[in-house]
């Protein structure tokens, strides 16, 4: 099963794209499911569809099955299970119990809703060809696909597997609390939420999970992209294309609209240097139809191809690049296209580096070779930054 991942500037036609990138590849054949959090009646007016989309997918075309995330509905549906899980232990606390209909999602349910949405769906390979995600905005995706890493690294933190502090607490903690404390419900909780963020996580960090983004040509749009390039680099995220949504045609006899496409040429024109590997074509331009799209026919006519071989915004791997033994020093470099020495900081802590790009920072496990040196130095040139270490002597065996 392949994963298209599509984001983009707001307003800048994301979910117009994620749903032309679906009804393409079902054309050609693949079975396709479109994953939204559109409003029902925009999605459905989007895809020619007679009633909105539910959690559950829908046929909108052969081969093409669309299905709305309800953020909402997610939260009553894990608020009222949690609930019904901890019966116990909530009674013998005097808790009252809530009811459906008083549950109102708080902020954030919406990125657990399309996590667990895109779990469910990893599950099913044998379903699907082709799974396409509309994603929030450009200046969220990147923190919403970083969330499974962190969220299993803070459960692991927090909740050992080994279950050694739950052993030791439970007397005092049930002494203090006067209640028994439910460690095993705790524990296999966390443990089926580690399950369900390992299975997002092996999703995102696949060789068939890519990611579009979508952009108008503007100098604001340019100015939003090369903040997120490196951002999306470090999280690891393969970018397959970019995609300039409503593209003007070139001669207009029209004196603004030439004007207008004469500044998105130029905007264009900054955006196909950024490829890194000369590849043909180097951008997706999806041209202006001057109209809303409605049904899959508009889509289809907007050009948007299955298969991007396009610009790269990002790493074609998975940020760390390389690690390399060079005398008395080890480098690991990882490409960071677009960042900015000022805007860089990297930081030792125990057996993880935690880099940070601009608004971005990720929290990296060093390999164990790297556990057993000290960082001598690190350096960014041309969009890599190699970070140098130096073994430590009294970790290391001594050489004969």
């Amino acid at each position: 099963m392949r994963t298209v991942l599509v984001t983009g500037l707001g307003g800048a036609g994301r979910t117009t794209v994620a749903a032309a990138t679906a009804t393409a590849a079902a054309r050609s054949g693949r079975r396709t499911l479109l994953l939204s959090a559109e409003p029902g009646p925009a999605l459905a007016a989007l895809l020619g569809l007679a009633e909105p989309p539910t959690a559950t997918p829908v046929e909108a075309a052969p081969r093409l099955r669309v299905a709305r995330i309800d953020a909402a509905a997610d939260f009553r549906t894990e608020f009222l299970g949690l609930q019904r899980t901890a019966a116990p232990a909530l009674e013998l606390l005097g808790a009252a119990p809530m009811a459906g209909e008083e549950l109102t999602e708080i902020p954030g349910s919406g990125q657990f809703a399309l996590l667990r949405a895109v779990a469910r769906e990893a599950a099913r390979t044998s379903a699907w060809d082709l799974v396409v995600v509309d994603l929030p905005p450009l200046a969220e995706a990147p923190d919403l696909l970083a969330l499974p890493e962190r969220l299993r690294r803070y459960l692991r933190r927090l909740l050992p597997p080994e279950r050694q502090a739950a052993r030791a607490l439970r007397p005092v903690l049930a002494q203090l609390a006067g209640v028994p404390m439910p460690a095993r419900w705790l524990y296999e909780t966390a443990a089926r939420r580690d399950d369900e963020l390992a299975a997002v996580e092996t999703l995102l960090a696949a060789e068939t999970t890519t990611v579009r983004v979508v952009a108008e040509p503007s100098p604001s749009a340019t100015a939003a992209l090369r903040a997120a390039r490196p951002g999306l680099a470090l999280y690891g995220l393969r970018v397959e294309g970019l995609i300039a949504n409503r593209v003007l045609p070139a001669h207009s006899a029209d004196p603004w609209l030439a004007d207008l496409a004469a500044r998105q040429r130029k905007c264009l024109d900054e955006w196909a240097a950024w490829d890194e590997r000369g590849g043909d074509p180097v951008l997706c331009r999806v041209p202006h139809l001057g109209h809303d799209p409605r049904g899959t026919d508009d889509l289809a006519g907007l050009g948007v191809p299955a298969e991007v071989p396009g610009i790269s915004l990002g790493p074609s791997d998975t940020g760390v690049t390389d690690l390399r033994a060079d005398d008395d020093l080890l480098t690991w470099t990882i490409s960071l296209p677009g960042a900015a020495k000022e805007d860089l900081g990297l930081v030792r802590r125990g057996q993880e580096l935690v880099l940070t790009v601009g608004p971005f920072r990720r929290i990296v496990p060093l390999p164990s070779a790297l556990r057993r040196c000290t960082v001598s130095g690190a350096g960014l040139t041309d969009g890599v930054l190699t970070v140098r270490f130096t073994p430590d002597p009294g970790l290391w065996p001594a050489q004969g």
